[in-house]
């Protein structure tokens, strides 16, 4: 990751470490950060997508220099995707089906300025002590706030390893990345 930040321009990079949830990681992170101006660029960035291109980091941070307050990277989903409620016996029962054409896939980085991010988790925090519940990425904390969050073209190459299956893809991938794609 510190390699693909070199043609982005990053003065700081931080590595924090894993808190109880990811908005607890991503917490840990913005205390690490040195004092930084409220239009700094961060980048937020899971360790899960090691493949990331440079060239889609690129894309986050230059629309956040660009003058959005928060941006993430997006893939179309190519799944037909239902709204399933449990039953009893391991059994669910499909509620409706959602237009897939409006959805898309959230990948890492996603960039914020800092004061966007800062007051997203600051808001995010007080939301979870008094509700229980974190947020599972960074911009649902800044959607929440009302703060528009832009899009850029996401890569299907930065797939989040979550599953088994998903490691044997990366390894896959990277071999043959290794191996100019034989």
């Amino acid at each position: 990751f510190r390699s693909a930040l070199e043609g982005v321009g990053a003065e700081v990079v931080v590595v924090a470490g894993s808190g109880a949830s990811r908005q607890a990681s991503v917490a840990n992170g913005l205390r690490a950060l040195p004092s930084l101006d409220a239009d700094d660029v961060v980048l937020v960035h899971d360790a899960a997508r090691p493949l990331t291109p440079p060239a889609m980091i690129r894309r986050v941070a230059d629309a956040v220099r660009s003058g959005c307050d928060a941006v993430i990277p997006v893939v179309p989903v190519t799944d037909t995707v239902k709204v399933v409620v449990p039953l009893a016996g391991g059994l669910g029962l499909v509620e409706r089906t959602l237009d897939r054409s409006s959805l898309a896939a959230v990948q890492t980085p996603q960039g914020f300025t800092w004061h966007t991010l800062r007051d997203a988790h600051r808001a995010g925090a007080a939301r979870a002590a008094d509700e229980g519940a974190a947020a599972t990425d960074d911009a649902g904390l800044v959607e929440a706030l009302g703060i528009a969050v832009h899009t850029v073209a996401g890569d299907p190459a930065a797939l989040k390893i979550t599953r088994p299956a998903d490691l044997v893809v990366a390894e896959h991938l990277a071999a043959r990345a290794r191996t100019g794609g034989r």
